[in-house]
């Protein structure tokens, strides 16, 4: 197979060839930790038992097809088995080039023992066996032995750290911003309460002058006209316009 000429593209094959061994090495320290070993739960702690059949059925069904549709790699990716309705673009090189390198499933699995990723993942499994099942001490003391490479693997390299503090973060600070300003400031603040505080206000200024007394209404009366007459004659220098 022609090797890719994008830049970054041997430490893209060097990190998921890598992943191979990770992916293995954790993924049957779960199936020892599970269901090997010594028994981890307390006489207080529910013994395990078999999920129902709600929860067995599906699993079962998916991993029948997850074992059995390597078989149908070769018609359904590089064969006629969507007749005409899909074809490769000339475009995408890739899938050619993995059309050309494929030549059946049984050969594949043959080639596959020679392959790197496959004694990775063969590694992967024998040092977790290694580890927890032959010498189930020894990772303890690796485990102290590391140090703060324990601490950066489990703090994940700080990213979810960064990634809730700067993103997640961000924007319950920047919502909470818009709640402070937008809802309680301007909407609560002065929409509703500082409307109703004005005319709160306006109703009880108003309400000084309703006395219920008519000499106080006629007094109000002359003088309104006396500034209307003040303005007619002083300022606009007339009463006829």
């Amino acid at each position: 197979m022609q090797l890719s000429k994008t830049p970054g593209a041997g430490f893209a094959w060097l990190a998921v060839t890598a992943c191979v061994f990770v992916t293995a090495f954790y993924t049957f320290r779960l199936v020892f930790y599970a269901f090997h070993g010594k028994e981890r739960f307390g006489p207080h702690d529910h013994a395990p038992h078999e999920s129902p059949a709600v929860v067995t059925v599906p699993l079962v069904l998916l991993a029948i097809p997850s074992i059995c549709a390597g078989w149908l790699i070769g018609p359904v990716l590089f064969g006629g088995y969507f007749g005409g309705s899909i074809s490769i673009a000339s475009s995408h090189t890739a899938l050619r080039e993995m059309a050309g390198e494929f030549h059946g499933v049984l050969p594949m699995m043959a080639h596959a023992v020679k392959a790197i990723p496959f004694w990775l993942t063969a590694g992967g499994i024998a040092a977790a066996w290694y580890l927890y099942i032959f010498r189930p001490e020894l990772h303890v003391k690796l485990r102290q032995k590391a140090g703060v490479l324990v601490t950066i693997l489990e703090e994940k390299y700080g990213f979810d750290r960064f990634y809730d503090w700067f993103f997640a973060g961000g924007a319950r600070r920047f919502g909470n911003g818009l709640w402070r300003f937008g809802d309680v400031t301007v909407i609560d603040g002065l929409m509703v309460n500082g409307s109703a505080s004005l005319i709160g206000w306006f109703a009880g200024v108003v309400r000084l002058l309703q006395s219920g007394f008519i000499y106080h209404y006629a007094f109000s009366m002359i003088i309104g006209v006396s500034m209307l007459l003040t303005y007619f004659i002083f300022f606009r220098g007339t009463l006829v316009p």
